[in-house]
């Protein structure tokens, strides 16, 4: 293994699961989350649903065990790659774009763990409300709308084998 594999991960590994990836993205950029549900139609929305959908995802492949350590770490290297290139693509700077993916890492990390929780002990209104409209929903039945679908979509995931999720194939 060269050293730049060492250091960046052997991109093959990255693109077997990259499927999964584009299918979370697809569903984070989903209209019913923007049209029926209220989140803004925005860069900071579109990154809270994608980041939503990539946070179940994960807590879904820690179920595996030790079969779903590495597609945790792939998955979550393919979301760094991503956000970092579109932080370029918009014209953030090679000195701050760092700074920028730690913000949206951090961003990932509250959502993992606020949806754990809403998985363990039903506080999922709260956690879309904090995650996903930052205290400011636009409506209760909004928040209702967002929440149903979020509670439904990690359902999904639980039902869905490895196999299917490293193909995207997604309900």
């Amino acid at each position: 293994m060269s050293l730049f594999q060492r250091i960046f991960g052997d991109s093959s590994a990255r693109a077997a699961w990259a499927p999964l990836y584009h299918a979370l993205v697809a569903r984070g950029r989903d209209p019913f989350w923007y049209r029926h549900g209220g989140v803004p139609d925005t860069l900071d929305g579109r990154f809270d649903m994608v980041a939503a959908m990539v946070a179940l995802a994960l807590i879904r492949l820690e179920g595996e065990g030790e079969a779903g350590r590495t597609p945790i770490a792939l998955l979550t290297e393919t979301f760094v790659e991503d956000m970092d290139a579109t932080l370029r693509q918009i014209g953030i700077g090679d000195y701050v774009v760092g700074k920028h993916v730690g913000q949206m890492m951090a961003a990932l990390g509250g959502r993992l763990a606020a949806f754990r929780a809403a998985r363990n002990d039903g506080s999922w209104r709260e956690a879309v409300r904090r995650n996903i409209f930052h205290d400011a929903p636009p409506s209760d039945e909004a928040l209702a709308a967002v929440t149903s679908r979020l509670r439904e979509f990690a359902a999904a995931l639980e039902g869905a084998s490895l196999e299917a999720l490293r193909e995207g194939a997604l309900q």
